[in-house]
């Protein structure tokens, strides 16, 4: 049926988290617009409320706030989604998406700002914490037990060494007592 890749941001801490949903949870996407709120718990993740920044469809098109509709448009832009802003001097290759001055404008073909069957990636923007962390949620119990593992080899390790270290410590104070009798 209908499924979307959820791109999950904090502005806060600066993370992002990337979730798959699917059949039933994806559904409730559909028809939502960019900058509209949204419920965790519709979805999946209690206690968070979020924002829909934006997202882009199966070809790479960035969705725009303000584009009604569902259907891709060519619009005339500067310095925004889809077209960067002017650069500061020269660079090496030529890029079209920038502008080589001051308000140049430039077409390009954006997708409307309704959330549709055909969108592939769907921003989101944390408003509220819930109270299960999404960001170390994604290691499995086998990589938190082969990592605590994984620690308590190394500190043994450094055990064996520094008990290594003592042990040759202790063989050379003992050689050095040893030669200073004989030199008295």
């Amino acid at each position: 049926m209908v499924d979307f890749k959820l791109i999950i941001s904090d502005p806060k801490s600066g993370k992002t988290v990337q979730k798959e949903v699917k059949d039933k949870d994806a559904s409730f996407f559909l028809h939502k617009k960019v900058g509209e709120k949204i419920v965790g718990e519709d979805f999946g993740f209690s206690g968070y409320e979020f924002v829909v920044t934006g997202g882009s469809d199966y070809c790479g098109f960035p969705m725009r706030k303000g584009v009604p509709g569902i259907k891709r448009k060519k619009i005339l832009t500067f310095k925004s989604i889809g077209f960067r802003g002017k650069t500061k001097g020269r660079t090496k290759k030529k890029k079209k998406d920038k502008p080589k001055r001051k308000g140049l404008r430039r077409k390009k073909t954006v997708c409307g700002e309704i959330i549709h069957d055909k969108i592939s990636q769907i921003n989101l923007k944390i408003l509220k914490i819930g109270k299960e962390n999404l960001f170390e949620e994604g290691k499995t119990e086998e990589e938190k037990t082969e990592k605590a593992e994984v620690k308590k080899e190394a500190k043994a390790e450094v055990k064996k060494e520094s008990k290594a270290e003592a042990k040759k410590e202790a063989k050379a104070e003992a050689k050095k007592e040893a030669k200073e009798p004989e030199k008295k």
